[in-house]
């Protein structure tokens, strides 16, 4: 909690670091801007549950949303069981989210099935990282088991800068039909559109109840500039909170910068925990 707000968490990742491919310690490295992520890790380059319970509790931290990425062409691979001991060490601030790739998971709606029965509270698709386009009609499978499910889908829209990325795929344009398509699914653009389509990232979720933006890996003070085209305090009336842990100089910096914003108190509150608290199931905040 900061300042009396709770604060939801809603992108984190915390991967063993064997299964990284080196760009992705360079990017922590850089984002993190001297952030002590790499205090929650032993020496051998594994999360210890209890010191990264600590760190994002000093943090202000109260829930956590904790990826898996299954993108060997990118990242690598961080199966959902290596996420597994921080949600038993602390149920109550970690949280599960799957993810799949069309490439290696068949059939898909099994696979999704398996992550939401371990816990996961959304599934997260990385189309830009995995080499595939979201909209293609095998994910359609996926999305399914969602709205049967009542959870949302998180995907990655916009640019990356890692080495074997695709960011055609990360146009939310794509995702046009597959939000007509899936009205009772909740879809969470991941980094808003970062890059070249900020505006068609806001213009769906102004336009459509079943998107929302997360702000990971966006600095806040510039959000009124990338959004500079829209209504700000609506738009922002559907952003998440999230960081892109550890990609970033910690929670508490940027809660802080969003506050200074000007928004309503209650358009700040959704940002923070109330948006999260409608789309994630059982994160009782």
């Amino acid at each position: 909690m900061i300042d009396g707000e709770i604060i939801v968490d809603a992108h984190v990742h915390v991967p063993r670091l064997s299964t990284l491919k080196p760009a992705w310690m360079e990017w922590a490295r850089e984002f993190s801007r001297g952030h002590p992520w790499r205090s929650a890790y032993d020496d051998d380059g594994n999360p210890v549950p209890e010191k990264l319970d600590a760190l994002l509790e000093a943090e202000g931290v109260d829930r956590a949303l904790l990826f898996c990425e299954y993108s060997p062409r990118a990242t690598g691979i961080q199966p959902i069981e290596d996420n597994l001991p921080l949600v038993k060490f602390n149920p109550t601030r970690f949280r599960l989210v799957g993810c799949v790739n069309p490439h290696l998971h068949h059939p898909l709606a099994a696979e999704v099935e398996r992550q939401l029965d371990l816990g996961a509270v959304a599934l997260k698709i990385h189309p830009v990282h995995g080499g595939f386009s979201p909209a293609d009609k095998e994910m359609y499978q996926a999305y399914q088991v969602c709205a049967e499910r009542g959870v949302p889908v998180i995907l990655h829209s916009g640019v990356s800068s890692f080495p074997g990325a695709r960011a055609s795929f990360g146009n939310p344009e794509l995702m046009a039909d597959v939000v007509e398509d899936f009205p009772d699914v909740q879809f969470v653009f991941a980094h808003g559109g970062r890059g070249w389509w900020y505006d068609v990232a806001a213009f769906l979720a102004l336009a459509k109840d079943n998107v929302w933006l997360d702000l990971a890996g966006l600095p806040p003070k510039k959000l009124p500039e990338y959004y500079a085209r829209f209504d700000f305090t609506r738009l922002a009336g559907k952003f998440l909170f999230g960081t892109d842990w550890p990609g970033v100089p910690g929670a508490n910096r940027n809660v802080r910068a969003l506050a200074k914003l000007g928004l309503p108190a209650e358009v700040l509150t959704g940002i923070l925990s109330g948006n999260a608290a409608k789309l994630f199931p059982g994160l009782d905040v």
